[in-house]
């Protein structure tokens, strides 16, 4: 399916307009099981089905279990709900005081500036707006973005969606001016897939346009060792090459990346391109997403194996968004085994327990008398 040759593989545009969304358009190239046929020819499957070909290259033709495959292409489990899911399981559509725009936290926002993506994630948070290929930020959605931001003293903005970077570089550069001209704005992010998805958007006329802007983060979102390509690797690099910070985010995904043997591979990988392992998140509440979602204890045990086993910095901090918008939450293996009123006692990665004294205890003198 590849053609490392073309020009048009290599053309992000080409990749958007060539998506593969039907059962037909994967039959040439995927042998597709009566599953995933099933979930294809369903109209409410909840999210459409939308695959870059160049994402689909990556997944194993034969094998239905292949973690690319399972993230890119639907499943029936997907028409499933259980009464504690919820479409907007963050509480997104509550906390969003205008059109495109969510205030969780005191000082910072979200801004969802399109609802398209490269590929639609099978996981996806915001299944319940992503996919609305019409949906886009207006001029006059911006202009109440800015006056919201200089009103309520907004210092960090996440620019998301959907995916931003499939916006054109001219509409992506005036949301960014619009954003830059508030001054307490100290902070712009910008949350997309691309690198992993459609790695060829990130070009060099979109890295100038990126590298104007004052302390401009990316945070993207690599959940598998296999999608690391050397495409990915040249796309985090001419970010990275040209002073943008990049962070990823990985959601724990059952069958897919739940072991510590592939966590540890895709964090050391990560390091390797200089992308910081941010985050490992407990997959949301979401209605049909339930057969990608593991017990919380298997990202405890994750990190709890990582650590002291890969360097320090590229252990994640493992999370839960709280449900109805109570934001995120870091889950931590419990290292202080037990706690007295003179000390603590710590469990290291080894399971070898040690003392450190809490109080002041009466002075020792070691001096000549």
């Amino acid at each position: 399916m590849k053609h490392s040759q073309s020009v048009e593989w290599t053309d992000w545009q080409w990749q958007l307009r060539h998506r593969l969304r039907t059962e037909g358009d994967f039959c040439p190239v995927i042998e597709l099981t009566c599953q995933e046929r099933t979930a294809l020819r369903c109209e409410n499957i909840g999210l459409p089905t939308a695959v870059t070909p160049y994402y689909a290259s990556l997944c194993d033709p034969k094998d239905p279990s292949c973690p690319i495959r399972r993230q890119a292409i639907p499943l029936p489990e997907e028409m499933i709900s259980y009464s504690f899911e919820n479409i907007d399981s963050l509480a997104e559509e509550t906390q969003s005081p205008i059109p495109f725009l969510v205030h969780r936290y005191p000082d910072r926002v979200l801004i969802m500036a399109t609802h398209l993506c490269a590929t639609y994630c099978r996981h996806c948070t915001r299944r319940r707006r992503v996919g609305l290929e019409n949906v886009t930020i207006a001029d006059e959605d911006l202009a109440r973005i800015r006056d919201y931001l200089e009103t309520h003293k907004i210092r960090d903005v996440l620019i998301s969606g959907g995916d931003p970077l499939c916006l054109s570089d001219a509409r992506l550069a005036n949301i960014l001016n619009v954003i830059d001209s508030v001054p307490h704005v100290e902070i712009l992010r910008i949350g997309t897939r691309t690198p992993v998805t459609n790695p060829f958007r990130i070009t060099q006329d979109l890295v100038d346009i990126l590298r104007r802007h004052r302390s401009l983060w990316i945070s993207t979102h690599f959940n598998h060792p296999k999608e690391i390509t050397e495409e990915a690797k040249q796309a985090c690099s001419l970010l990275i090459d040209h002073g943008i910070p990049v962070l990823n985010q990985t959601v724990l995904l059952a069958g897919i990346n739940d072991s510590t043997k592939i966590q540890q591979e895709l964090v050391r990988q990560l390091v390797r391109m200089k992308v910081y392992p941010y985050y490992l998140y407990q997959c949301d509440l979401v209605s049909g997403i339930e057969h990608f979602r593991t017990p919380p204890q298997v990202g405890i045990n994750i990190i709890k194996e990582l650590q002291g086993r890969t360097t320090g910095f590229a252990v994640p901090r493992f999370v839960i968004d709280a449900p109805g918008g109570g934001g995120k939450i870091p889950l931590e293996p419990q290292r202080i085994i037990k706690e007295t009123p003179t000390e603590l006692i710590l469990q290291n990665y080894e399971g070898k327990c040690f003392r450190y004294p809490t109080k002041r205890l009466p002075a020792v003198c070691t001096g000549c008398m």
